[in-house]
C-alpha cells in the first residue's frame, strides 16, 4: 500500500517532566499503528516534532495521548511541512582526505547532481563507475551518504523532495580508502554540489471539495481565490454546489472556521493531498524570513 506523505509538522512536549518518557513511548505506539503519522526529534532545537495529515490529524493524535495514555502536552502552533529542491544541474568533484598518524581516509567522487525524473521520489542512483575506479564494494556506501544527506537541505535545512545524482567518476587508495570514507565523502560533494545548485522551496498542494448552498458560492469560491487556490470544478448536488479545485495548505490554516462564517454554518470542506509545487517567490521570501530572519541571496 502507497501512503500519502505528512503535510503538517507541529511540536509537543510533556507538560510535566515525569511524562517524558511516556511521551516517546505514547508517540511511537500511535506511529506504529498509522503510516501518515511520523515522529522525529528536531537536531537543531531538540523539540519532539510530530508530522501528520492536517490539523485534525494532529489533534486527534493529542486528543489520544490524554486519553488513551494518560499525557497532557503542551502544543506548538502547527506549521508546513516545507521541502526543498534542485531545478539544474551541477557537476561537483570531492576530494575527501584525512590524516591522522596512523591509516587515514581518502575518497574522490565526480558526481553530477539535478532534478530527478518526472515522476521520481527520493533518490535517483545511477552509478556510472567504470574499469574499477571505485571498488563495487563502496557504492552501497556512496549511495548511503547521499541519502543521509538529502534529509537537509542547503536553504534552511527542509528535506530534498527528488533529486537524481550521477556517479560519473572517481578513484581511491588502496591503504586509506574504505566504505565510511566514500559515505562522508558523498555526504560532503551532495552538500557542496547543493549550494552551488539552484534551490527552491516546495509546498504541499492539497485537492479541496467543498460542499456549499448554491447561494453562498460566490463568497466562498471568492475566498478561495484569495487563498491563492483554483478553482477547477464546480457541479450541482441536490440544491448545493459542489466545488473542487487545488489550494496550498499554508493558507488553509483556520479555513473551518471562516467557511462557517461565510455560510452560516452550513458549508462543509475536504483537503486530500495532492502534490508538492514550486513555492511562489514572494510566499518563499515570507517563509525564510519567519525562520531565519533575513532572506539569503539565492
Amino acid at each position: 500500500m502507497i501512503f500519502p506523505e505528512p503535510v503538517i509538522n507541529m511540536a509537543v512536549e510533556p507538560k510535566t517532566q515525569d511524562d517524558i518518557e511516556k511521551l516517546a513511548q505514547a508517540l511511537h505506539k500511535l506511529a506504529e499503528e498509522d503510516p501518515t503519522f511520523q515522529v522525529r526529534v528536531d537536531n537543531e532545537t531538540g523539540q519532539t516534532l510530530i508530522s501528520g495529515m492536517g490539523e485534525l490529524h494532529l489533534d486527534i493524535i493529542a486528543d489520544r495521548m490524554r486519553r488513551e495514555f494518560n499525557i497532557e502536552v503542551n502544543r506548538g502552533n502547527p506549521q508546513v511541512a516545507y521541502k526543498e529542491a534542485i531545478i539544474n544541474t551541477v557537476m561537483h568533484h570531492e576530494v575527501y582526505k584525512k590524516q591522522t598518524g596512523g591509516k587515514g581516509r581518502f575518497a574522490d567522487l565526480v558526481i553530477e547532481v539535478g532534478p530527478a525524473d518526472d515522476g521520481f521520489k527520493g533518490l535517483q542512483f545511477i552509478n556510472e563507475i567504470k574499469g574499477g575506479n571505485i571498488p563495487r564494494e563502496f557504492i552501497p556506501s556512496i549511495e548511503k551518504g547521499f541519502k543521509a544527506a538529502m534529509t537537509n537541505g542547503p536553504i534552511v535545512g527542509f528535506p530534498m523532495e527528488s533529486v537524481k545524482v550521477r556517479l560519473i567518476d572517481g578513484s581511491y587508495h588502496s591503504v586509506d580508502s574504505d566504505a565510511l570514507s566514500f559515505q562522508v565523502a558523498a555526504g560532503i560533494a551532495f552538500k557542496e554540489a547543493s549550494r552551488k545548485a539552484k534551490v527552491v522551496i516546495m509546498e504541499p498542494i492539497m485537492k479541496f471539495e467543498i460542499v456549499t448552498p448554491s447561494e453562498y458560492m460566490g463568497e466562498v469560491t471568492g475566498d478561495i481565490t484569495k487563498r491563492r487556490g483554483q478553482v477547477e470544478e464546480v457541479e450541482s448536488r441536490i440544491g448545493n454546489q459542489v466545488i473542487r479545485g487545488r489550494v496550498p495548505l499554508a493558507e488553509m490554516f483556520g479555513y473551518v472556521t471562516s467557511l462557517r462564517s461565510l455560510s452560516s454554518g452550513r458549508a462543509t470542506e475536504m483537503l486530500e493531498f495532492f502534490k508538492y509545487d514550486i513555492t511562489p517567490k514572494e510566499i518563499q521570501d515570507e517563509v525564510l524570513y519567519k525562520i531565519r530572519g533575513y532572506v539569503p541571496a539565492y
